[in-house]
C-alpha cells in the first residue's frame, strides 16, 4: 500500500495504480456482484495463479478496496467483498462495461 503522499498528482494515475492490473479489474467485477470465496474467484477467473490471486487480494485489501472476512468455523472460511471505498468504484467499472459492450457492437474497422 502506498501513502497518499507517494500517489501520483494525477487523479487518473492514482485510480489506474490503484488497479493497476486486469486481474484487479476482474476481481473488482466479480466482487460487484456479490462476496467471493478464494477458491471460488481462482475458478472464476480463468488463468489467473494462485499467487498472483493473492497478491491482488492482499494489495486491494491494504488499499481498502476490499474487506477480507475469516469466519470461525473448522474448516476456516474466508470471504472478499468490497468495502465502501470498493463500492464507490462501481460507476467506473459499469462504464467500462458500457464501453466494451458499444465497442464490440460497433463495426471496427469499417
Amino acid at each position: 500500500m502506498v501513502t497518499k503522499e507517494e500517489l501520483p498528482d494525477c487523479p487518473v494515475a492514482t485510480t489506474v495504480q490503484l488497479i493497476d492490473s486486469k486481474w484487479k479489474l476482474l476481481i473488482l467485477r466479480n466482487l460487484l456482484v456479490r462476496p467471493w470465496r478464494f477458491n471460488e474467484l481462482k475458478k472464476d477467473l480463468e488463468g489467473i495463479s494462485q499467487k498472483v490471486l493473492t497478491d491482488s487480494l492482499r494489495s486491494m485489501e491494504a488499499d481498502g478496496i476490499i474487506t477480507r472476512t475469516v469466519y470461525p468455523e473448522v474448516p476456516p472460511r474466508v470471504e472478499y467483498a468490497l468495502s465502501e471505498l470498493g463500492e464507490s468504484m462501481r460507476p467506473i467499472i459499469s462504464a467500462m462495461e458500457q464501453w466494451g459492450i458499444a465497442y464490440k457492437n460497433a463495426k471496427v474497422g469499417s
